[in-house]
């Protein structure tokens, strides 16, 4: 019996639905059309009336995920002001990939496919959010770069975790190594500069 239930109208939602119970349970390499049409209860060729192929279904479920990352930490530091509410935003990140770790590396384990403007502006909400938050929080800093190190170290973190490099005993232990990397990272600026070279002498 499907789990997910087609009802008139609502083609688009069922499969999506379907398309998240099986990512969630099965993972991504048994996430196909056909599949998903089994889970939804409708024929073979239904899921061809909204996506092209497997790919176009896959950017449809990353711009959930997106979406709902962005709510999470929204949520949790709509508009911070301090390095310390800035560092909430990155625990938020790394919580959400270790509790829903299928889809987090559906939506970060490929290229953006550029063909979907669903997708696309999903992951331009999330940059843009960060960018905000860094003009608030660091109006000093150089925010193209200040915003891409921040976010590439959370997410490096996001995978380490996830791959088992790092440890998750505890929600305690994670988050705390995330704030301690953010903050390692926002205070360099304030470290004493390195000793120059002979040469500058």
């Amino acid at each position: 019996m499907p789990l997910s239930h087609y009802h008139h109208g609502d083609l688009r939602a069922a499969l999506l639905r379907a398309g998240m119970e099986l990512l969630e349970q099965e993972g991504s390499k048994d996430l196909s059309l056909r599949a998903v049409a089994r889970r939804a209860g409708v024929s073979p060729g239904a899921p061809y009336r909204h996506y092209a192929d497997r790919e176009a279904l896959i950017s449809a479920i990353a711009a959930i995920g997106y979406r709902e990352l962005a709510a999470d930490m929204a949520a949790a530091q709509p508009a911070p002001e301090t390095a310390d509410e800035f560092a909430e935003v990155g625990v938020v990140y790394v919580e959400f990939a270790l509790r829903r770790p299928a889809l987090f590396r559906v939506m970060f384990g490929a290229p953006c496919d550029r063909d979907s403007s669903e997708r696309v502006a999903a992951t331009s909400a999330i940059s843009e959010y960060l960018t905000a938050n860094v003009q608030r929080c660091f109006p000093l800093a150089d925010v193209e770069s200040t915003t891409t190190a921040i976010w590439g170290l959370v997410h490096g973190l996001a995978f380490l975790h996830l791959d088992g490099k790092l440890s998750t005993d505890t929600a305690a232990t994670v988050s705390e190594r995330v704030r301690l990397a953010i903050g390692a990272i926002l205070t360099l600026n304030d470290r004493e500069s390195p000793r120059p070279s002979a040469h500058d002498r």
